[in-house]
């Protein structure tokens, strides 16, 4: 039997494995002012397993990097992941809330990167709601519909820590 602490690397690993596939594969839908990051749908795993926190991040991380972002983005867009996938672990017992931190963390931050990072001259409000609707079909949407695929398998896919 793996130790707890394996199994914990491991799954932080595949979890970050499978996000950055995903950022570069949707990387054409992934980025700009209105964007549809297919991988956000994975920010309910902390529901799951805390594994998802650093594998999300890492992923976000890697994902940005290999994407071609620039240094603003690659930092606090990896960070909104992070609190989103933390603030997702800490309402693990509401299942129809998990979806909700990394929405609010991508509508608080992201605009910003795309103002001051990118240049983009759009008001920064009305990119809160572009990047918030591609956050609610990703992240709410998408992954309200992974959650309910994956809780049926859960016993067999995360281990309880």
């Amino acid at each position: 039997m793996k130790s707890k602490k394996v199994v914990f690397i491991t799954q932080a690993a595949m979890i970050a494995a499978v996000y950055v596939v995903l950022t570069l594969v949707f990387a054409p839908f992934g980025f700009g002012q209105v964007q549809f990051r297919i991988a956000e749908a994975l920010t309910i795993l902390p529901m799951f397993t805390p594994a998802a926190i650093p594998g999300l991040f890492v992923g976000c991380l890697l994902g940005n990097i290999l994407a071609g972002s620039i240094l603003p983005d690659i930092i606090f867009g990896s960070l909104a992941t992070l609190i989103g996938a933390v603030g997702s672990y800490l309402l693990r017992k509401h299942r129809y809330l998990v979806p909700l931190p990394p929405i609010l963390a991508n509508i608080l931050i992201v605009p910003f990167i795309l103002r001051y990072g990118y240049l983009i001259i759009l008001p920064i409000p009305f990119m809160m709601l572009t990047v918030g609707i591609g956050e609610v079909v990703c992240c709410g949407i998408l992954g309200i519909a992974l959650m309910f695929a994956l809780n049926k398998y859960k016993h067999l896919i995360f281990l309880s820590f």
